[in-house]
C-alpha cells in the first residue's frame, strides 16, 4: 500500500492548497486536508492470518506425515517425534501468515470489523484535529477534512462554530460525498471536490470578513 508522503506529486500538492485558498476566498473557516497511510494497527488481523494458515499447515502435515512405525522395528522413531513436527509445522504457518498479512493490506482489511476500522479512523481525525492546531483558530471555525489510505474511509472533524451553523449531518453529508468520490476518481481530485463542496456549504454561514486573517496554512497534511 502507497505511503502517504508518496501518494501526491508536489504539483498535486500545491493544486490541493489552491483548492483550500479558493475555498476560504469566501468564508472566515479554515479549512485543513489531511491525509493518513492509516489510522490503526490491526494486529489482530495478521494474528487471524497466521492461526487459519498455521492451522491449515497443521492439516496438511497431518495428512502427508506416514503413520509411526512400531518403535520396535527398523526405521522406527520415537513417539515424540510426531507432535514435535506438528508443532514446529503449525508455529512456522503463523509466523509466515502474520508476516504476509502484515504487508498484504486487504487480508487485514478482511479481517478486521469496520466498526473497529471506523472508530480508528475517527478517533486518529481527531487527534490531528488537535494536533494540527485547527481548533486553536480565533473563531473556533477550522475543519478538518481526513481521509486515512487503508481503510478506504474519511471522517470530517470540525470546530464548535462550525458545527453550530452546518450540523453534524452536514458534516456526514461532506464525508459520505468524499468516500463515494474516491471510489472513482483521483485522490487529488476528490480531495478538491471536498475542499469546494465545504467551501460553498460555508460561505453562506461563515462568510469572510473584511479583515479576516489566514490562520492555518493552506497545505495539505499528510501523516505516515
Amino acid at each position: 500500500m502507497q505511503r502517504a508522503s508518496t501518494l501526491f506529486s508536489e504539483q498535486q500538492k500545491q493544486q490541493i492548497a489552491r483548492a483550500v485558498a479558493q475555498a476560504e476566498s469566501a468564508t472566515s473557516a479554515e479549512i485543513i486536508p489531511a491525509v493518513a497511510t492509516a489510522s490503526g494497527r490491526y494486529d489482530r488481523g495478521e494474528d487471524l492470518v497466521g492461526l487459519w494458515l498455521g492451522l491449515a499447515a497443521m492439516i496438511v502435515a497431518w495428512t502427508v506425515l506416514p503413520g509411526n512405525p512400531d518403535a520396535g522395528s527398523w526405521g522406527g522413531w520415537p513417539a515424540w517425534v510426531t507432535p514435535v513436527c506438528l508443532a514446529g509445522v503449525t508455529l512456522a504457518g503463523f509466523i509466515v501468515g502474520a508476516v504476509v498479512a502484515s504487508r498484504v493490506g486487504w487480508l487485514r482489511r478482511l479481517t478486521t470489523p469496520n466498526e473497529e476500522m471506523a472508530d480508528d479512523v475517527l478517533r486518529r481525525a481527531q487527534h490531528v484535529f488537535f494536533d494540527s492546531r485547527v481548533h486553536h483558530t480565533a473563531g473556533r471555525t477550522g475543519l478538518l477534512i481526513y481521509v486515512s489510505l487503508f481503510e478506504r474511509m474519511a471522517a470530517v472533524v470540525a470546530d464548535q462554530a462550525v458545527l453550530d451553523k452546518l450540523g453534524n449531518p452536514a458534516l456526514m453529508e461532506l464525508r459520505d460525498r468524499l468516500v463515494e468520490a474516491l471510489k472513482t476518481q483521483p485522490p487529488t481530485e476528490a480531495l478538491c471536490a471536498a475542499i469546494q463542496a465545504a467551501g460553498e456549504r460555508l460561505a453562506p454561514v461563515l462568510p469572510r470578513a473584511d479583515d479576516d486573517v489566514n490562520e492555518l496554512p493552506d497545505a495539505l497534511v499528510t501523516i505516515d
